[in-house]
């Protein structure tokens, strides 16, 4: 979902259950700031280093022919929102 203002926040994240997780893109150097371009849900592995990886959602397999069996998720993901940077 397109969204770079509070108020397209707000309406997005109004649509998800009010106990899933957000997790941010990162840049890797973690030492720039970039303006929110897009929220997705993601399937989510947290690794233990405060880090992880996503994973396109059962839905989005089943509706995209580009996705292969090595994009499922492994059965520990958890559902969650992603917000992503512009940069």
């Amino acid at each position: 979902m397109d969204v770079s203002t509070v108020g397209e926040l707000i309406d997005w994240l109004a649509t998800q259950p009010r106990d899933r997780i957000v997790v941010m893109s990162r840049d890797v150097e973690g030492n720039r700031i970039s303006p929110l371009t897009n929220a997705d849900e993601y399937m989510y592995v947290a690794e233990p280093a405060w880090g992880g990886d996503v994973y396109p959602t059962p839905e989005d397999i089943a509706g995209d022919n580009h996705f292969t069996a090595e994009d499922e998720a492994p059965d520990e993901a958890v559902r969650v929102v992603v917000l992503w940077p512009t940069n």
